[in-house]
C-alpha cells in the first residue's frame, strides 16, 4: 500500500469528510461540505486547499518541510507522500484545512495542479 493510499485509507474514516471524484476530474478528492479540500492526483502527492491566508500564515514553517511544495500567492499546496511522517503531516493539515473551512465556509478554487 502507498503512502497516499495510506491516507485516503485514513481520511476517509473522518465523518466531516466525503470521497469522490475530484472538481478537476484527474483523480480522488475529499469534500467538506460540498467543498473540495483534497486532491490525490498521483500515487505519490497530495494537494490540499489551506486558504491563502492560511498558507501565508504558515508559509515560513511549510517552506522548512521538503515533502511540501507551495507556490506564491497560493491557496492549494502539494505534499509529497513517501512514508509515514508525510502521511501524517498531510492528516495534521486536513486538520487545520477544516478548522479554517469551518471558522469561515470558504469554498475552494479550483486546485492548480498540472499534468507532469
Amino acid at each position: 500500500m502507498t503512502a497516499a493510499q495510506r491516507a485516503m485509507t485514513e481520511l476517509g474514516t473522518w465523518p466531516n469528510l466525503v470521497s469522490g471524484p475530484s472538481q478537476c476530474l484527474v483523480g480522488h478528492a475529499f469534500r467538506a461540505a460540498g467543498h473540495d479540500l483534497v486532491h490525490f492526483h498521483a500515487d505519490d502527492c497530495a494537494d490540499l486547499y489551506l486558504t491563502s491566508s492560511v498558507v501565508q500564515r504558515l508559509l515560513p514553517q511549510l517552506r522548512h518541510n521538503s515533502a511540501i511544495r507551495v507556490q506564491p500567492g497560493a491557496s492549494w499546496i502539494t505534499v509529497l507522500l513517501e512514508c509515514d511522517t508525510d502521511v501524517q503531516l498531510l492528516l495534521s493539515l486536513v486538520s487545520v484545512a477544516l478548522k479554517e473551512h469551518d471558522a469561515h465556509a470558504c469554498p475552494s478554487p479550483p486546485c492548480d495542479w498540472e499534468r507532469g
